[in-house]
């Protein structure tokens, strides 16, 4: 009785701390420019703190069993019986290249499995030390959520390996059912696709059996609750377990129609549907044929995105403070005079624990053709640094003993990026450039120094696999120890540069300008944007104006 109102206070918990959080793109092979399958996660909650995971492979002997606890509160859930072989996983990806994400949408919360054993989370780490491919994961994920049962909400995943990526949606059956309706949908190799805590599949074509699963029920336990009584052919997945809601789709959708709006010069005419307001406004597609071939790094400022030059860009209001500031402080909805209001929520957020780009290549080996290209923060903020799939070894700033939540360590990638990025957000447009110049010059160095690591990689490889797995270790090792070192020194430089509101001089080789008796050289006091010396005017009248 204990572990059930437990378990249903961690699902009330879990639904408020979730709650428009993640954000997943996807990339098929044929839709990027060198052939790579290509997804993402930003795994976005207050108060997370995460590093870069591993579980090593391992053999099991008959009998053994493994301890499942929750992925988001750390409570133990039970056990279930432990695979006989366990890959190498590091992150959300395999020694397979196989990767999974999600973003949690909520859907009826009557089908919350309040008993089941297993929580999304879990369910993500066991698929990937469990499956060689997509395919695989997904029978995976569906075989056990259906035998121990499924006690998060209503989830989208991201499944892919380096030939197919897929998308699909779960749901439990309700307290002690132990058992789950779901669908996936395979992308078409020239698609693109996306999610963001809004469930996104509609109608599917059941007899696809190659490009589309699904649980026996899915339809039959709808009709059983009495939620849809159509032919199966016109059941909606979305539509009868996830309806899209004004915050479904302002907050989740408009997160896809951004996305996809890079993509597709037309796409503004599902602007409607992204702000939420018209019943009648027309739905997005699942997925779009992009109009040209996508690159790693075009996906990776999709997840830096803000609505930047979009009809729900966030300038141009108080909101902003004095420095043209792109984040917003939750929760979303605030009142005002008893009338409800919101802030816009875009892929970027302060709240991100962690984000990724991953880069699966199936004409490589498959240990040096996975790579994670992995941030401890919010994606604008950071330096995604390269993690190959075969690495067994987590840098120390991924993984740093001691620090936690509410212990600060400057030897830890998600404190020193946050030290940062808080020194930002409010003062973004006097401070933002120098971090970006910092952040893309580290990357413009990964992916020039790409090629020549991945052929040192495939010579080794050719004389000894294990030599070409340390190697790419320990690259992945330097250069993330690299970012943490750059990322203090720019903490430093930035806290002295535009200290007490001014601005210092530098050289062109980024030192302080000094005068000829050594002191500091003047600094420079910008004062307000334009826009804030015009809005506090508006706002004040004459209180502050000079007497004729």
């Amino acid at each position: 009785m204990m572990r059930k109102i437990s378990l249903i206070v961690t699902v009330a918990l879990m639904s408020a701390f979730k709650l428009m959080a993640c954000t997943n793109f996807i990339v098929a092979k044929g839709a990027s420019t060198d052939g790579s399958v290509i997804c993402t996660y930003n795994a976005d909650d207050y108060g997370m703190f995460i590093g870069l995971c591993h579980y090593p492979a391992a053999t099991h002997a008959k009998g053994e069993m493994r301890k499942i606890i929750d992925w988001d509160t750390k409570e133990y859930h039970g056990e279930i019986p432990e695979a006989s072989e366990t890959y190498n996983v590091i992150g959300n990806i395999n020694e397979y290249q196989v990767t999974i994400g999600e973003t949690t949408y909520g859907g009826r919360e009557e089908m919350v499995d309040t008993t089941g054993i297993l929580d999304y989370g879990s369910l993500i780490y066991i698929a990937l030390q469990r499956s060689k491919s997509a395919r695989e994961a997904i029978s995976v994920m569906t075989t056990l959520a259906e035998t121990y049962g499924y006690c998060s909400e209503g989830e989208t995943f991201t499944i892919c390996d380096p030939n197919e990526a897929w998308i699909m949606e779960m749901m439990g059956k309700g307290p002690g059912s132990k058992g789950v309706v779901w669908v996936a949908m395979r992308i078409p190799d020239n698609a693109i696709c996306a999610h963001a805590n809004q469930s996104r599949i509609g109608k599917f074509d059941m007899k696809d059996r190659k490009n589309v699963l699904y649980s026996k029920d899915v339809v039959k336990f709808a009709r059983q609750k009495g939620w849809f009584n159509g032919k199966d052919a016109e059941f909606s997945w979305k539509d009868t377990y996830a309806k899209p809601d004004f915050e479904g789709r302002r907050f989740c959708e408009a997160r896809v129609w951004s996305f996809f709006r890079h993509f597709d010069k037309n796409f503004d005419k599902y602007l409607p549907w992204a702000l939420g307001k018209d019943p009648d406004a027309e739905d997005m597609p699942l997925w779009i044929i992009p109009d040209h071939k996508v690159s790693i790094q075009e996906v990776e400022a999709c997840m830096r995105d803000h609505y930047e030059g979009t009809a729900l860009a966030l300038d141009k209001d108080m909101a902003q403070g004095l420095w043209e500031m792109p984040y917003r402080p939750t929760p979303l909805s605030f009142t005002v005079d008893g009338k409800k209001y919101f802030n816009e929520r875009p892929t970027s957020t302060q709240q991100s624990a962690f984000s990724y780009v991953a880069q699966m290549r199936s004409w490589l080996p498959r240990e040096i053709g996975g790579v994670l290209w992995f941030g401890n923060d919010d994606g604008n903020m950071v330096a995604y640094t390269p993690i190959y799939c075969s690495s067994t070894r987590q840098p120390e700033c991924y993984n740093t003993p001691g620090a936690d939540a509410v212990t600060f360590s400057d030897k830890n990638a998600f404190w020193v990026c946050n030290w940062v990025s808080n020194m930002v957000y409010p003062r973004y447009s006097q401070m933002f450039p120098t971090l970006k110049a910092v952040r893309d010059s580290l990357e413009n160095s990964y992916f020039h120094n790409q090629k020549a690591v991945e052929d040192k990689a495939l010579s080794l490889y050719a004389e000894n696999k294990q030599m070409a797995i340390d190697y790419l270790n320990n690259y992945g090792i330097e250069k993330a120890q690299q970012m943490i070192d750059r990322w203090r020194q720019l903490a430093t430089f930035l806290i002295v540069k535009f200290n007490d509101m001014a601005v210092k001089p530098t050289e062109a080789d980024g030192t302080f300008k000094r005068t000829k008796t050594g002191i500091g050289a003047r600094v420079a006091r910008p004062g307000y944007s334009e826009y804030s010396r015009k809005e506090l005017v508006r706002q004040t009248g004459n209180k502050y104006a000079y007497p004729n």
